[in-house]
This record gives structure tokens, C-alpha cells and sequence, in this order.
């Protein structure tokens, strides 16, 4: 554990290293920001700000696990070759990086593409997203052997078989959605999923999955060194680029403790942040067709977006998700241990 808080920190002197050479890059090729004009009257001010910041995130954990990789490798550590960091740690960093890849080509649309502020339609993503979980969930289940349930006060693990892949993905692709629905206030999501992921280095410690423990507090030290950057008022944002990335790697970790049914608790605040565009989209559609004229649950969704309209302040929410997001996460770590 101390090397991996160890990790964490130097995750973080990196990032914040290049966090102002990211911003100036950004802004040099125009990569910045579009504001829907539907949203609160508030976020107009955003305009323009660089987005694409998931890249301070995903870069230096990039350098960092490979590195470590490398060295194990070529040092032929016991401990770590026999914990199959080797072929492991890195199904976690390619789900990252190909997430990362799919969310960067969205941002790069939504600022350049024929759908200026959008990017993709959500049919284009979901091709992409399926055949990348696809991917990551066979890799699990056929060279990683992952295959079973974990219930909290039960000993034994429920074996579900092939049952897992379509589970896996389902996994993957509902956390990436999840975690990029809730990016929309500064601040929020890198600190709700920092939270996220050290609630699951600790499950992973629990565990002795070290290798992974690592990964997931170098993940946090990122983050934390990108909320440098994302403290309101924003320097930058994170993007597609990175809130896929961040989600769909927090759906592979918790596969890979085993204990992914923990996983709507510990990110219980993107879970909600989802919930709450299902529903209204959900409800309009209905009334609509019943009534002939659309009706709202909320005044507006994403629920962080609901709050703001009902006067509370960027800063409030975000605080205040966060207060939630971490009970939430020490509630998933104690049922862990149960």
C-alpha cells in the first residue's frame, strides 16, 4: 500500500506537470468547449474552455503502468510475476486507452464535426463502445479466467460461466455512460471517480491483487492532479477523452476483484446521474404519447443539472455529491469486507 500511494503522488507531479502545456495545446488548435444552448444560463461563461483534458489523466497512467510492467518484467520479480502482473494490469490500461481513443474522436467532432457541440450520435459510440467491451470482456473470461459472482456474506463465489461476457460488457459500457453523464459541472466527476477508485484500491488490497492496488491509486493520483486544473472556475475539462476512459476502466477493475456488484454503490452518484436521464427521457416519451404533450420529473437532466435550476449554487453541488459519493464508497468497501 505505500508503494501505491507512492505511485499516486508521482502520478500526480506528472500530471500537473503537463496540465499547462496541455491547456496551452488545446487552446492553440481550438479544441475547446460547446455549450448546449438548452443548458443552465450559468454554463454560457464555459464557452471555449478547453476540453480534451482527460488526456492529463490517461497519459501519465499510461507511462506509469507500462513502466512498472517493463521493469517487473525485465527483473523477473517473483511476487509480481506471480501475481500475473505481466498479462493483467495491463487488460485495465487497454480498456483506458481504447475508451480514451473513442471519447477523443467525440470531442475532436463536437468541436470540429458536421454536429458542432454534440459529437457522435449516440448509435456511432455504441458500436464502438460494444466491439471494445466485447473485446476486454473475452479477455477476462478466456485468459484471465474470471467467470464468478461475488455476494457479500457469502463465502463461496457464484460461478455464472459464459454468462459473464454479456454481464462484462453490460459492466463496461453502463460505468463509461454513467461516468460522462455526470462531467458537467467543474470538478464533479474527477473528484466522484477518484473517490471511486480508491474505494476499489482498497478492495483490491483486501484482496492482495497489489498490482492492481497500484493501478488504481495511480489513477487517483491523476485525478487528483487534473481537479488542479478542473476546481471551478475550470482551466480545463475533461471530455469524452477522459470520462469514457475513466468509467470503462472502473467497470474492468471492479470485474476483476470480483466484486462488481458493489459497483452501483461505490459510484453511486454517476448511477444516479444515469437513472435520472433514463427517467426523464423515459417519462417524456410517455406523456407524450399519452397526453399528447411531453412532461419532465426533473427540471432538467442530468441531476446535477436539476439541482442548479432548483438555485443551487456550481460549488454546492458539487460538494455535496461529493459528500454522498463518499459514503457511498466506504459503504461498498465495507460490504466487501462482510
Amino acid at each position: 500500500m505505500g508503494f501505491s500511494l507512492l505511485m499516486a503522488s508521482i502520478s500526480f507531479l506528472l500530471a500537473v506537470g503537463w496540465g499547462g502545456p496541455l491547456i496551452a495545446l488545446l487552446r492553440r488548435y481550438k479544441i475547446g468547449k460547446r455549450i448546449r444552448i438548452d443548458g443552465p444560463r450559468g454554463h454560457q461563461t464555459k464557452l471555449g474552455t478547453p476540453t480534451m483534458g482527460g488526456l492529463m489523466i490517461v497519459v501519465p497512467v499510461l507511462l506509469i503502468t507500462l513502466g512498472l510492467s517493463i521493469y517487473y518484467f525485465l527483473t523477473g520479480t517473483t511476487l509480481e510475476a506471480e501475481e500475473g502482473l505481466g498479462r493483467s494490469i495491463l487488460v485495465p490500461l487497454a480498456a483506458m486507452v481504447m475508451y480514451a481513443i473513442i471519447g477523443a474522436m467525440d470531442d475532436v467532432a463536437g468541436v470540429r464535426g458536421m454536429r458542432r457541440g454534440e459529437g457522435f450520435r449516440a448509435r456511432q459510440k455504441i458500436v464502438w463502445e460494444l466491439l471494445v467491451s466485447l473485446g476486454i470482456a473475452v479477455v477476462l473470461h478466456l485468459l484471465l479466467d474470471l467467470r464468478s459472482l461475488a455476494i457479500p456474506g457469502m463465502v463461496d463465489r457464484i460461478d455464472i460461466g459464459l454468462f459473464y461476457i454479456p454481464v462484462a460488457m453490460f459492466i463496461i459500457i453502463s460505468s463509461s455512460n454513467a461516468v460522462n453523464l455526470t462531467d458537467g459541472l467543474d470538478g464533479l466527476a474527477g473528484i466522484i471517480v477518484a473517490s471511486a477508485y480508491a474505494a476499489y484500491g482498497v478492495i483490491a488490497f483486501l484482496q492482495s491483487q497489489f498490482f492492481l492496488v497500484r493501478f488504481c491509486f495511480t489513477v487517483v493520483g491523476a485525478c487528483f492532479a487534473f481537479l488542479w486544473y478542473n476546481a471551478h472556475p475550470a482551466q480545463m475539462f475533461m471530455g469524452d477523452t477522459g470520462s469514457l476512459a475513466l468509467g470503462a476502466t472502473l467497470g474492468t477493475v471492479a470485474l476483476m476483484t470480483g466484486q462488481w456488484l458493489l459497483l452501483p454503490i461505490v459510484v453511486l452518484v454517476p448511477v444516479a446521474e444515469a437513472l435520472s436521464v433514463v427517467i426523464q427521457v423515459a417519462y417524456f416519451k410517455y406523456t407524450r404519447r399519452r397526453y399528447g404533450q411531453g412532461r419532465r420529473v426533473f427540471k432538467m437532466a442530468p441531476l446535477h443539472h436539476h439541482f442548479e435550476l432548483l438555485g443551487w449554487s456550481e460549488t454546492q453541488v458539487v460538494q455535496r455529491f461529493w459528500l454522498v459519493q463518499l459514503m457511498a464508497a466506504m459503504a461498498g468497501v465495507a460490504l466487501a469486507l462482510i
